[in-house]
């Protein structure tokens, strides 16, 4: 738990700059810890980009911001060949993805072709452009913003690039203190204002993420996360009311997410073992991108977080 001071550090320098959207914070930073991609939500005004390139600002290490449109193409991602005339052979020019931290802003603005050159990236960190396959570096992470007020000249992300992104963060209006401190930081605020100092380089976060591997899990609480996850598949089986609430449930891949992110998570709140309410905690933020609500289910109002909510209320925790 050596990187654990450093962390911490990078925690309260974003405290600093962002008022309120503590649980956003937490999120962004599980991410960072565990390797994992983040999908954050909400509505314009909640400071979802700003709280993305604060935290960039605070790890020493490359950040590209790409603002997503309906007219961007898969080389202006992964980058493209350039020929030299001087020399007569082709150059390969990198793209954006080649930087160690992403900011996709407005992600569900980009068309399908281009979700799904962004899909191997955030899955295998590689990219095949060209007739060659290229490594990404190792802290590789997307941080994608969308607005769900907006339909016009959207694309829905697919399932499968969902299923990709270890944490959906949903984030509602800051509360009125919150609020008239929004405002009196931006009265204070001068115009010239760096943003924060980075806190810690790449190598430190590195070496924070293997610490998190070392985080124990105990077989009950790897076995309570395995329920969680099997019971978006079948909820009537825990509350008869849902019977056909879900046309898809979670995939294998949210008991790996619960695992990664309950682990960060314990490490970023000083401990080196994960305990149920970990679990509990980060389990919507896990969960909610990975399951498809029946039609039935939606016509009766039932939204995904009030069904995992009755799920961790119905399943036993140990």
């Amino acid at each position: 738990m050596q990187q654990q001071a450093k962390i911490l550090e990078l925690r309260h320098a974003l405290e600093a700059v962002i008022v309120g959207q503590a649980a956003l914070l937490d999120r962004l930073v599980v991410g960072l810890l565990a390797g994992g991609h983040i999908l954050v939500e909400g509505l314009p005004g909640l400071a979802k980009t700003t709280a993305v390139k604060t935290l960039a600002a605070g790890v020493h290490a490359r950040f590209q911001r790409i603002q997503f449109t309906p007219d961007l193409l898969p080389g202006d991602l992964t980058g493209t060949d350039i020929y030299r005339p001087q020399e007569g052979s082709f150059h390969f020019a990198e793209g954006p993805l080649f930087n160690e931290i992403i900011l996709a802003d407005e992600i569900n603005r980009a068309p399908a072709k281009v979700q799904s050159a962004l899909l191997e990236a955030m899955q295998e960190h590689q990219i095949t452009a060209g007739g060659q396959t290229r490594k990404l570096p190792p802290l590789f992470m997307v941080m994608a913003t969308q607005n769900p007020l907006e339909q016009a000249g959207t694309y829905p992300l697919p399932e499968a690039q969902l299923d990709r992104f270890l944490l959906h963060v949903l984030l509602d209006y800051p509360s009125a203190e919150e609020e008239l401190e929004i405002l009196r930081r931006d009265r204070s605020r001068s115009a010239s204002q760096e943003p924060i100092a980075p806190v810690l380089d790449v190598e430190t976060a590195l070496a924070a993420r293997e610490e998190v591997r070392q985080v124990h899990i105990a077989p009950m609480v790897e076995h309570y996360m395995v329920e969680l996850a099997r019971a978006t598949r079948d909820p009537g089986a825990w509350r008869k009311e849902w019977a056909e609430a879900v046309e898809v449930g979670a995939s294998p891949r949210a008991a790996l997410a619960l695992s990664h992110a309950s682990a960060a998570l314990a490490y970023l709140r000083g401990r080196d073992f994960v305990t149920p309410d970990d679990v509990r905690e980060i389990a919507a933020d896990c969960l909610r991108h990975r399951i498809i609500l029946s039609l039935n289910a939606r016509l009766q109002k039932l939204s995904r977080d009030d069904l995992i909510a009755g799920l961790l209320d119905a399943v036993p925790a140990p």
